[in-house]
């Protein structure tokens, strides 16, 4: 049976006022972005929230997870963010708590604009690729001027807030020295921190690794892999006064035999939508990197529910588990704690998606070090 949807990201904005040099969805394959409108509605506002309401209701959700994202969510100011929150929770049956957050580049976070948010109990995400403005020189505008100034002064902001600050989103760069980017980003004071790989497969591998056939080769260079288990000795060692780190808590949890919550690692059914400007219902973002329109669905808000989206084939296949991986993964001893990575990771020219990782050997590492750590402490599950 389909796993009911719980997180909703919401598309506030469909531009954004910086230019990075690395960006996968205004610099990559799928430019359909250029067809919607810039700016979400009101009507499209309305129907969403309608939209997730019938959701609850018919699956008796309790909790749910609203996500206001773009381009630049904050381009239009505060005011929409705010309204698109609110028209969920006015739609909403009572007993279903909603968790709203916005991921912004930081660059149009002002104290007033914080305060507003806060006063709606949405907290605020930032993206960085670290916490100095040499980890941060691909962010820069339209006009090539550096975004790390603005961006500086909201992580400033938001630590001074700790109630509205969500945390940090960074994105793995070999070219950046681990700990520095690990220490620097603590340096700004996250409740937590995501580390993300760059969204690349087969096709299109990321920097550092080389494309080739898709498999689960050995002997190969595990960069990224490497660059993790630097930032995971740094965090595990820093016992109780470890900042969150969701990719290393989720292996932890896995290799102690816990489910996973997050789309990077384990099995469990992805269960997040996303809503554009237009209205359309789509698949995650990422799948973008694959080829144009692989996000698409054909659905919207005005003439389809949520359910509609479940059944799906590109939202149910995300929701398979075990059943998506490729033969390989399903063989692999640390299949069922990879997960066969992010789906998108896992992609072929073809199109087919039951690959192993383009990250296979990077994440075996990883995880590897991680259950070498944990032993002699608890039981590790593999």
């Amino acid at each position: 049976m389909p796993t009911p949807l719980r997180q909703f990201v919401l598309k506030v904005h469909g531009r954004c006022n910086l230019d990075c040099t690395y960006c996968y969805l205004y610099r990559g394959r799928d430019d359909g972005w250029r067809d919607r409108p810039a700016r979400v509605g009101a009507r499209v506002m309305e129907h969403t929230a309608a939209r997730v309401a019938e959701h609850v209701a018919a699956h008796g959700l309790d909790h749910i997870r609203v996500e206001l994202h773009g381009g630049e969510p904050l381009l239009a100011g505060p005011a929409p963010v705010r309204e698109y929150v609110r028209a969920v929770r006015r739609a909403v049956p009572e007993g279903c708590r909603i968790t709203a957050t916005v991921q912004t580049n930081g660059t149009r976070l002002t104290e007033r604009g914080l305060r507003q948010l806060t006063e709606d109990g949405i907290r605020v995400g930032l993206s960085l690729d670290g916490g100095r403005a040499a980890h941060n020189a691909r962010r820069v505008d339209h006009a090539g001027r550096p975004a790390w100034p603005a961006a500086l002064a909201a992580a400033r902001r938001l630590a001074a807030h700790p109630q509205a600050y969500a945390g940090i989103l960074c994105t793995v760069d070999l070219a950046a020295d681990p700990l520095d980017v690990y220490h620097s980003l603590l340096e700004l004071a996250p409740p937590r921190l995501d580390l993300l790989l760059p969204h690349a497969n087969w096709g299109n591998p990321p920097p550092g690794l080389v494309g080739g056939p898709p498999g689960r080769h050995r002997p190969v260079a595990t960069p990224y892999g490497d660059w993790l288990a630097t930032v995971f000795d740094a965090w595990w060692d820093a016992g109780r006064l470890r900042t969150r780190v969701r990719l290393f808590q989720e292996i932890v949890a896995l290799l102690l035999g816990a489910p996973s919550r997050a789309e990077a690692v384990g099995l469990s059914p992805v269960a997040a939508v996303v809503v554009e400007t237009d209205g359309a219902i789509e698949q995650v973002d990422s799948l973008r990197t694959a080829y144009r329109g692989a996000a698409e669905t054909g659905l919207d808000v005005f003439r389809h529910s949520f359910d509609t989206a479940l059944r799906h084939p590109g939202i149910a296949a995300r929701q398979s588990g075990e059943r998506a991986l490729g033969e390989e993964c399903r063989a692999c001893p640390v299949g069922r704690v990879c997960g066969g990575g992010n789906y998108v990771h896992r992609y072929a020219p073809g199109p087919r998606f039951d690959h192993p990782s383009v990250y296979c050997a990077d994440l075996e590492r990883l995880i590897r070090h991680v259950a070498r750590r944990l032993e002699g402490t608890v039981r590790v599950a593999m």
